[in-house]
């Protein structure tokens, strides 16, 4: 009898703690600091651990069902990992558009053929795209982004409660939506490079008209070069005006995905 008083009693504390915990796991999985390769997975477990019960007095009291091992259940946590996967995944997009910019004006300028292993992917990745990647990084650490992600998070207890629902059509489309905001924030990052380089190339075809003894091939390659680094130098002065466009719409493309306002988040 004492066992079988006791077991929905554990059951309910192991749920109030096993949803809000696979929320929070999978966002942090999918954030594109703390889901990088260079995160050991133990640190992020702890992490996320420490993160839940931390969150635990302010997220709302969790229905008493469905129960945790049901069918009803089972959907429960699966769509609690979508949804915190949704949420850190939209960071994703931050660093990628920065890299994207990065590698465009690495490309344009002939600074590309200098990479190195990206430690998010594990790939290889221009030098100039990992630069940018790191300050992004360094800023949105510094304006405080990681507070303001998780302070979202746990809004989305509110707005979006434990259950097996997950986000509907119409909140999905923000997701898409931002990813066609990704590009335009890449592009014009990239754009004063793409120009620039433009007017350089075709200044020397110009000259490779007017006098083909000249060889293009082996000035053109250091004029590149140098002019490239003074593009990239004006293009860091440019910097931090990208940064807060790209932060406040993804801002705007989270809030919305979650269902809330974004007013007085940040």
């Amino acid at each position: 009898m004492t066992l079988n008083f006791l077991e929905p009693v554990l059951l309910e504390g192991l749920a109030a703690l096993l949803w809000p915990l696979c929320r929070i796991g999978a966002c942090l999985m999918a954030m594109f600091i703390f889901g990088g390769t260079t995160v050991p997975v133990m640190a992020r477990a702890l992490l996320a651990l420490a993160l839940t019960v931390c969150m635990l007095p302010n997220i709302p009291a969790l229905p008493p069902e469905p129960l945790l091992f049901s069918t009803e259940g089972i959907l429960t946590t699966i769509s609690q990992v979508i949804i915190g996967a949704g949420i850190g995944f939209m960071t994703q997009f931050l660093a990628q558009s920065f890299i994207i910019a990065g590698q465009a004006v690495a490309m344009q300028t002939g600074l590309g053929f200098a990479s190195m292993v990206d430690p998010v992917s594990g790939t290889n990745a221009p030098v100039v795209g990992q630069f940018f990647s790191v300050l992004t990084t360094l800023v949105f650490f510094a304006l405080d982004g990681h507070l303001v992600f998780l302070r979202l998070l746990l809004l989305s207890f509110t707005t979006l409660p434990v259950g097996p629902e997950i986000f509907t059509p119409q909140q999905l489309s923000y997701v898409f939506y931002f990813g066609a905001t990704m590009f335009q924030c890449a592009l014009a990052m990239a754009i004063s490079a793409i120009c620039t380089m433009l007017v350089v190339n075709f200044t020397f075809g110009v000259m490779t008209r007017a006098a083909p003894q000249l060889n293009v091939f082996s000035m053109g390659f250091s004029v590149s070069m140098v002019t490239g680094l003074l593009v990239l130098w004006y293009c860091l002065t440019a910097f931090m005006g990208n940064f807060s466009s790209a932060i406040n719409a993804l801002l705007e493309s989270s809030c919305s995905l979650i269902g809330t306002s974004c007013s007085g988040l940040w």
